[in-house]
């Protein structure tokens, strides 16, 4: 069976697993459909990402179809043929985050693609709790429901309060997912980026402005947000710089939310954040409910977060691109990898 292993930061090579073996009671044996490739496996490729076990078969945003299913206790909507997004964090249900249902924080979180081997094979077994079924949705969809309910988690962990100004600082597809999400909030949401095709891209999504990271960046964001500073600035480019700047952005009372992280230690001035009395909150992953509302936008929603793949392959392809994916060579946005 055809996988993909990050052996070591900058070594990805495809390999041959076993066959998995049919599925215990709570589980259920997938064939995986898609796998959307995250900035998490480009830094873990570039030996950049602090929470990655090596060796480790990458792919946390997945689609998967079910092969088979190992008894199920109590009433499940899954059966044999159901296509379905997954939930890469593999909680235990028993530490004190599950019990106040902090899943996504869990004390012992293994993260598919990360902590343990993810999809970037051709079938697994999975615990059946992480899988949510969504027929009526295609392929790409599913692969890119995970990526989506990042930024769904963020905003919702920011409780956003009307019209707020807001801007997301990192224009990769966890910043963009933020703005979709924020989007559904506010109208008055802007992009921040120092890459100028990265902001253009933004512009033609129709989704937000995109303006560039530099000295005059608050002046320009308090202009384009009608004279006030973002009252929520999300930042999701995990650099050190960028997160302990983020504050400077902020306007008084507001919150900064750190999305991306980094191995790095975060030093903020402590004579911003107490004058302006800021939140400084982290956002972890996401839970059943961010899911559920992306799967729900996505039926309904007029921006096609389809249109940010630009590029597509299969696990040999993949395996020979992902070099210059990480390298950030040919303008990519999101890559999508076809299993099935």
């Amino acid at each position: 069976m055809r996988a993909a292993s990050l052996t070591r930061p900058g070594t990805l090579i495809e390999t041959s697993l076993p066959e998995p073996m049919q599925p215990a009671a709570g589980e259920a044996l997938v064939r995986v459909l898609r796998v959307g490739v995250c900035g998490t496996d480009l830094h873990a490729f570039k030996g950049e990402q602090p929470m990655m076990r090596y060796p480790v078969v990458l792919g946390h945003e997945l689609a998967v179809e079910v092969l088979a299913l190992g008894p199920q206790p109590g009433s499940s909507q899954l059966e044999v043929g159901s296509r379905c997004t997954v939930m890469p964090y593999v909680n235990c249900g028993i530490c004190m985050a599950c019990a106040r249902g902090l899943t996504n924080a869990c004390e012992n979180l293994q993260v598919l693609g990360v902590h343990v081997d993810g999809g970037l094979r051709e079938r697994f077994v999975l615990p059946t709790r992480l899988l949510i079924a969504a027929d009526d949705l295609d392929d790409d969809q599913l692969a890119l429901t995970e990526m989506l309910a990042i930024g769904t988690h963020a905003v919702a962990r920011a409780q956003l309060r009307g019209d707020e100004p807001i801007a997301v600082i990192g224009l990769g597809p966890i910043g963009l997912g933020i703005i979709a999400a924020a989007a559904q909030e506010s109208t008055r949401v802007v992009g921040v980026d120092v890459s100028p095709d990265r902001r253009e891209f933004l512009a033609r999504t129709g989704m937000a402005m995109g303006y560039a990271a530099g000295p005059d960046l608050a002046d320009e964001l308090r202009e384009a947000l009608g004279g006030e500073l973002p009252t929520a600035v999300f930042d999701a480019t995990g650099n050190v710089a960028s997160m302990q700047n983020a504050p400077l952005l902020a306007a008084a009372g507001g919150k900064v939310m750190l999305v991306g992280h980094t191995p790095g230690t975060l030093t903020f001035e402590n004579q911003v954040i107490h004058r302006k009395e800021l939140s400084v909150l982290a956002s972890r992953n996401a839970t059943h409910a961010d899911f559920v509302r992306v799967l729900a936008r996505l039926r309904t929603s007029s921006n096609d977060p389809r249109e940010w793949i630009n590029v597509r392959a299969d696990i040999p392809g993949a395996v020979a691109e992902f070099h210059d994916w990480a390298a950030g060579r040919g303008g990519l946005v999101k890559a999508m990898v076809q299993v099935a």
